[in-house]
């Protein structure tokens, strides 16, 4: 009897393999296994990651077993055992690799540096590539498991600093929240925390319940109205389209990303951030098209205007040809399929994970915190009121809001120095 592994189903497999009876299955299992055996097959045949750009003394490495991964990797002052470790989160499109200019830095003042390719991301694998698959594994729960199970399978118990950037900054900060025990300090970047969503209180004895905020969807359906008619870039994130738009870019993927990168940091002039009055549509319209888009327009017709001049490509020093050809390579491989599923399961989008974050209503991160942003990234604005709430209520041991000149929302590649001073400055503080 051939034995199927329904583990290595998606949701869809399921139900497609239980409509064709076990004729189907068991040949739909092993197409399956020759899916993974393939995807194995060409991890290890793969180039050197980072294409002969990452510094001497950052090493990549796959770890086995982690939360039912195998867990891609950078890592850098792995060369004496005992050392303090300190995790890194990378966002959405980046890698691991975003982190390759801090790196070095944090490993020369003493610690064991850590920045893994998150799971849907790079040469990470042990997810499910396809638009159908079950989400739940994307979950900040989940993901914040995969954080405990990286660190624990590298012989670390506690974590002395997490670091989390733009997608990666939730979980670095469910992380802090859930598990104080084991991650000792929180470093949140370019997306603001404002903590668990909140339960009605006091309301049997007559409190008013709270005015719940606008969802993704009704903020949506009022920005439909504007003129011209707009979006939010991640209700945008979540559909079926966006994978092919960006991947199969009219322009290419190359300029593709050096479009996106370009038009989200410091270079480019119009980026100009202030705080919103609140999330309606005719606020949030203010921000730029990359994460209020034109209704009508995918990511990658949005960004094409902003390509950068080869006089602005030629003098932009922290983000080379070479440097944007590393996240062409991983993403034409894997797509970004396994990147978007995050935003599908939002607790602004999604009310199971709203459920889930309810359970920690009331609870706030008691490890120290502190946040890092670029001058031109409009990320800290982008949920009006989550910047203010992240210092006040959300973190009881705040250490400090920190605006970097001459970044965006790039800002560990943009002024790699001055993020490396600042995250020293506060893990051994």
């Amino acid at each position: 009897m051939t034995e199927i592994s329904i583990s290595s189903f998606s949701r869809r497999d399921f139900f497609v393999a239980a409509s064709a009876g076990a004729a189907g299955a068991i040949a739909l299992a092993q197409s399956t296994a020759a899916r993974a055996a393939i995807v194995r097959t060409d991890i290890a045949r793969l180039p050197p990651y980072g294409n002969g750009t990452i510094p001497a003394g950052i090493r990549a490495r796959a770890v086995a077993n982690v939360n039912g991964m195998t867990v891609h990797m950078l890592e850098a002052g792995y060369e004496t055992a005992g050392r303090p470790a300190v995790l890194l989160l990378h966002g959405f499109p980046e890698l691991a690799y975003s982190w390759r200019k801090v790196m070095l830095p944090l490993a020369a003042a003493g610690y064991h540096v850590i920045a893994p390719d998150q799971r849907g991301y790079g040469r990470t694998i042990g997810w499910d590539d396809s638009y159908d698959a079950d989400a739940d594994p994307f979950r900040i729960l989940n993901m914040t498991r995969d954080a405990i199970g990286l660190v624990y399978a590298l012989g670390h118990r506690t974590v002395a600093m997490v670091v989390g950037h733009d997608a990666g900054a939730p979980v670095a900060s469910w992380s802090a929240l859930i598990r104080p025990d084991i991650f000792r300090s929180v470093t949140i970047m370019s997306s603001p925390f404002e903590g668990p969503p909140s339960l009605p209180f006091d309301s049997a004895n007559g409190a008013a319940l709270p005015k719940p905020a606008p969802s993704d969807d009704e903020l949506d359906a009022e920005l439909a109205k504007l003129n011209p008619p707009r979006k939010y870039y991640q209700n945008y994130q979540r559909t079926r389209g966006a994978n092919d738009d960006m991947l199969h870019a009219p322009q290419g993927l190359h300029a593709f990303f050096r479009a996106y990168y370009h038009y989200k940091s410091a270079d480019w002039p119009g980026n100009k951030p202030h705080p919103l009055a609140s999330r309606s549509a005719e606020e949030m319209a203010k921000i730029p098209t990359y994460y209020v888009m034109d209704k009508a327009k995918g990511m990658a017709e949005t960004v094409a205007p902003f390509m950068p001049t080869p006089q602005e490509i030629a003098a932009c020093k922290w983000l080379t040809d070479a440097e944007v050809g590393v996240y062409v390579t991983e993403y034409a491989r894997t797509g970004f399929t396994g990147a978007l599923q995050g935003y599908r399961v939002r607790r602004g989008t999604d009310p199971r994970t709203l459920a889930e974050h309810r359970t920690f209503a009331g609870r706030t991160v008691d490890v120290p915190a502190c946040f890092i942003a670029g001058t031109s990234d409009w990320g800290r604005h982008q949920t009006p009121g989550a910047f203010e709430a992240m210092q006040t209520k959300a973190c009881t041991q705040w250490r400090g809001t920190h605006v970097v000149d001459g970044a965006g929302h790039w800002v560990q590649q943009e002024q790699p120095e001055a993020v490396a001073r600042l995250l020293i400055g506060f893990v051994r503080g």
